[in-house]
């Protein structure tokens, strides 16, 4: 069985709710799926050549791939065992935190115009001699869905921002994701570029704000709770 942890301080008071152990090689072999899918997408619609259409989801798969690498030298500096700290010890959920939200967000608000454009796109398709264009209609929306199951994971408490925000600022975080992810998605087929630009930059501005709390919150979570943690009781001869 494993150990529970403590739930009082050496001074009485309740210790601070950490994010549960994380095995750092599932999130390490995340870090590789999320460098190299989308990596692979990027070039993908830099070899189709129509990067007007495709808005900035070049820049949102380079974003999520970049950010994977990042995620990993987080979760490569996870540590509980001689000369560990406050901020080793939090390397896996500050990974975990950083891929949550750097890369897959940015991933999931791409896809959907990804397909779009994949879909409709004339230098992938080359119309037949009196061939009837095909309107792909609401199926469009089918990649749009995967939004759905990210936020149930963030708001049933799977997620690394749940232990570092309060549960109303979780909603307002995730819904405000959700909206943003819909206006630029919305935007790009109404091939106002400008407006998807300005829409995802507030994305990725809030992300980033939201991850370098969340890190600094975990360490400062940790830092409290290693200050407070009762001494152990010496072990009894037998």
């Amino acid at each position: 069985m494993s150990k529970e942890r403590p739930i009082l301080g050496s001074d009485g008071q309740p210790l601070p709710l950490l994010p549960p152990e994380r095995d750092a090689r599932v999130w390490a072999r995340m870090v590789r799926v999320m460098f190299y899918t989308p990596g692979f997408l990027a070039l993908l619609l830099l070899k189709v050549g129509e990067p007007t259409g495709f808005g900035i989801s070049v820049e949102l798969f380079m974003l999520a791939s970049a950010t994977a690498i990042v995620g990993g030298l987080f979760i490569g500096t996870q540590s509980d065992g001689m000369g560990a700290d406050p901020a080793s010890r939090i390397g896996t959920w500050s990974g975990a935190l950083v891929l949550e939200l750097l890369a897959v967000v940015p991933l999931l608000c791409a896809v959907p115009s990804l397909f779009h454009e994949l879909a409709t796109s004339k230098l992938l398709h080359s119309a037949a001699p009196g061939a009837v264009p095909l309107a792909l209609g609401a199926s469009q929306l089918i990649p749009a869905v995967a939004i759905l199951p990210f936020m149930l994971y963030q708001l049933a408490g799977f997620g690394t921002l749940h232990f570092v925000v309060s549960k109303t600022m979780n909603w307002v975080i995730n819904l405000a994701i959700f909206a943003l992810i819909v206006g630029s998605n919305v935007a790009n087929r109404m091939a106002n570029y400008d407006a998807e630009k300005a829409l995802v930059g507030i994305l990725v501005l809030l992300l980033v704000i939201t991850v370098f709390y969340g890190v600094l919150k975990l360490r400062q979570l940790q830092e409290l709770y290693d200050t407070h943690l009762p001494a152990k009781a010496p072990k009894r001869d037998a």
